[in-house]
């Protein structure tokens, strides 16, 4: 949409992004599964996941019957004042799957907003047990945890401090164990748990509230999978100085494979996790913090985490999550996600060998990315004045194919597309996604290295 046939009242959302990258995106009017239809009928691959949530796909009855008969029955009750039964389903379910050290489960509307009830869960634990000193957050550059000014603050972006810098505190930042160029990715992660020990010995561990970290890296990585030795070395620096470690699973839960990614390092568990997306998976918004019970219920005992936000723990919400969590485990889907993603990446690696753009291939379970380069040998990543992904994503389109793109500090790090279809999909939608991705890889490095 041109911004001179823009409507006068109205319009879309994307009105308010960017002109040069919302010119001709399509307009969706049905979707089936891992596919979506725009006004023309032409059938696309929905290879994002929308936003890497829909893990059911579209239009799955069991959710949206449970979300109507739940709003007939009960549609709103303030959790800060009542009780519900739905609230109590959900997080029951939710705490069985996270295992021992989450047994409670405080909801919220979507992933920036959990990210900020841990830091704030854990801030006053803090105050309320005698260490008011408490103040410092930790996080990887680069990083991504959210969309708010709390947690824009705890993001690994360096373009943020000169837009928000007068309206945040930003965290402390110390070097991702980024995989993709590293001598190896144990180098690696020796590499940033040496920075987040020099950067404890200068604030002062007494002073460190919480290292927050993805197991499986997002949009801002692109599905970075550190070395198991970041998560044991984490884990055993933060127990030295009493640091309280979060994981932030918002993209990485149930898609990994396993309900969470911690579950991958059970020497190394965090003290809380941050789910979001794939727990409502598109039918719901939801997040959620899974913290211990003995912390939630000790802080209890003292002030209480009294914080309340409108519609966390929302009776209809509730009761869609619960059945979406019920779909991923009668189906097993979280090991249709384990199969499906070595056979994903096993297409993606064969592009990555005849294409000249794609340098890398990671991830784990569906949640997995190509590594965008501009010489293969060099690995030689785009100046700021080129964005690889958005262009992919245009001839994608073109193709039949919906990626994600949004470019994370201005390509400093890399530049990837992150694939993550939903976790129903087969083996032959997964032909179809990569036969389309390579005739959109063609065009793009037509275009880009001509």
């Amino acid at each position: 949409m041109s911004v001179s046939a823009r409507p006068a009242i109205g319009g879309p959302q994307s009105l308010f992004y960017s002109a040069a990258i919302t010119e001709a995106l399509p307009r969706m009017v049905r979707g089936e599964g891992i596919y979506l239809w725009n006004d023309e009928g032409t059938r696309f691959v929905d290879a994002a996941s929308g936003t890497f949530l829909t893990n059911l796909g579209q239009g799955n009855e069991r959710v949206l019957r449970a979300m109507y008969d739940q709003g007939r029955e009960l549609t709103f009750s303030f959790v800060r004042n009542t009780r519900h039964d739905a609230n109590e389903a959900l997080t029951e379910r939710v705490a069985r799957l996270a295992g021992p050290g989450f047994e409670r489960v405080h909801l919220s509307s979507g992933g920036s907003e959990a990210n900020e009830i841990a830091i704030k869960f854990l801030r006053q634990y803090a105050v309320a047990t005698g260490q008011p000193q408490r103040t410092k957050v930790i996080t990887l550059l680069p990083s991504y945890h959210g969309a708010t000014f709390g947690t824009i603050a705890m993001n690994g972006d360096l373009d943020a401090p000169p837009l928000y810098g007068p309206f945040a505190t930003f965290s402390e930042k110390i070097p991702a164990p980024l995989t993709c160029r590293a001598e190896s990715p144990a180098a690696a992660a020796r590499a940033s748990i040496a920075a987040l020990e020099e950067t404890i010995a200068r604030l002062g561990g007494e002073n460190v509230l919480a290292f927050v970290c993805e197991p499986i890296g997002g949009v801002s990585s692109g599905a970075n999978v550190p070395d198991p030795l970041f998560f044991t070395e984490a884990r055993r620096i933060c127990d030295e100085h009493g640091i309280r470690l979060i994981y932030d699973e918002i993209m990485s839960a149930v898609r990994s494979g396993k309900f969470l990614a911690a579950h991958f390092h059970p020497d190394a568990r965090p003290d809380l996790a941050v789910m979001a997306k794939g727990l409502g998976a598109g039918y719901v918004p939801l997040g959620a913090v899974l913290a211990p019970a003995a912390m939630v219920d000790e802080l209890a005992t003292l002030t209480g985490f009294n914080l309340a936000h409108t519609f966390m723990a929302n009776p209809i919400c509730c009761a869609g999550g619960a059945a979406v969590i019920d779909e991923v485990i009668d189906r097993d889907l979280m090991g249709n996600a384990e199969r499906m993603g070595v056979y994903l990446r096993a297409g993606l690696t064969r592009l990555m060998e005849r294409s000249p753009l794609v340098g890398d291939v990671r991830g784990q379970g569906l949640l997995n990315a190509i590594e965008l380069v501009a010489d293969k040998e060099t690995m030689a990543c785009y100046d700021a004045s080129v964005d690889p992904a958005d262009r992919l994503r245009v001839h994608a389109t073109r193709h039949g194919v919906l990626l994600y793109a949004r470019r994370q500090n201005g390509g400093r790090f890399g530049d990837w597309s992150v694939i993550a279809p939903p976790l129903i999909i087969t083996e032959a939608e997964i032909d179809d996604l990569v036969e389309r991705l390579g005739r959109a890889l063609d065009d793009a490095a037509t275009e880009l290295l001509d």
